[in-house]
Order: C-alpha cells, then sequence, then structure tokens
C-alpha cells in the first residue's frame, strides 16, 4: 500500500537524519549526463540496474519509478538546472518506515569529462534509518556502477 511521505525541500540533503553521499567520475560531458539523469527518464533502466521503469509524470514535473523488487515512488521533480542539478522528492512510495525521502545529482565539469555526485537523504523510522545505514556499501556500489554503465553507454552513443 502506497504511503505519502513527509514533503521537504533541497535542504533536506543537509539536514536529513540519514544523509549519504556518493561520487564517481565519468568521461562523458556535464551536458551529456544531464540529458540522461532529466530529459531521458525513460531510460533510466537500461543503466542503473536497480531500476525497472521509470516515466515521467505530470507533464514532465514529476516520475513514477519502480525498483527491482517490487518497490514503487511517486516522486516530484525538485530542482532541474540544465547541465548541473537534478533532485527529485519521494511524494508516495510503497517502502515501508520512510518518512521523507530527496535525492539530488550534482554534476561538475572535470577535465573533460564529469564529476557525478550523488546524495540520498532520508528520514523514517528506526529500524528503517538502521537498514539504510547498513545498505549503504550497496547503496554506492549501485550509484558506481550505474554511472559506469551510463557512461559507457553515453560514449557508444557519441555523446562525449
Amino acid at each position: 500500500m502506497a504511503r505519502r511521505l513527509r514533503p521537504v525541500g533541497l535542504d533536506f540533503t543537509e539536514t536529513a537524519p540519514v544523509r549519504m553521499v556518493f561520487t564517481a567520475e565519468a568521461k562523458a560531458s556535464p551536458e551529456s549526463v544531464y540529458r540522461a539523469l532529466a530529459e531521458d527518464v525513460t531510460g533510466w533502466p537500461s543503466w542503473f540496474r536497480a531500476v525497472s521503469l521509470a516515466r515521467p509524470t505530470h507533464g514532465g514535473a514529476g516520475r513514477e519509478i519502480k525498483l527491482l523488487g517490487g518497490v514503487r515512488f511517486q516522486e516530484t521533480i525538485m530542482a532541474a538546472d540544465a547541465e548541473h542539478r537534478y533532485a527529485y522528492r519521494v511524494d508516495e512510495t510503497n517502502a515501508p518506515g520512510v518518512r521523507a525521502l530527496l535525492e539530488e545529482w550534482l554534476l561538475t565539469a572535470s577535465g573533460a569529462g564529469t564529476r557525478v555526485r550523488w546524495t540520498f537523504a532520508a528520514d523514517g523510522s528506526a529500524p528503517f534509518r538502521l537498514g539504510l545505514t547498513a545498505a549503504r556499501p550497496g547503496l554506492g556500489h549501485s550509484f558506481r556502477t550505474a554511472v559506469r554503465t551510463l557512461d559507457s553507454r553515453l560514449s557508444r552513443a557519441g555523446h562525449s
């Protein structure tokens, strides 16, 4: 059953009880990475293995995300700053224990490529927070693999 989460603002990336930040390097340009994140939403499952479905909603102001295993999210896009930042807040989910969730992707030019920083900010019940903290290595691995896969995909498509 889907539940509404507490609405949070972009500052939640700094104030969340559980805050995880991961970074990875891509050879592709910030413009190419941004387009894949923000404009080609339906393409996420091709490079982020945990995502089984991604589609824009509300004329592009939101997203519907399904993860492998059945977790679903209804999200609101909080920031779509071309070539720099893409952030979204989860408004509704079937995941147990979560009360608030915001993710932010920051893109910074790094040489000829892009430094990608993903902040995962969350609040929830004590068991949820404990489980999320335990899942940190897996989340980091999933993120780094996703960035490598996306970078490879963009390279093959000639979007460097």
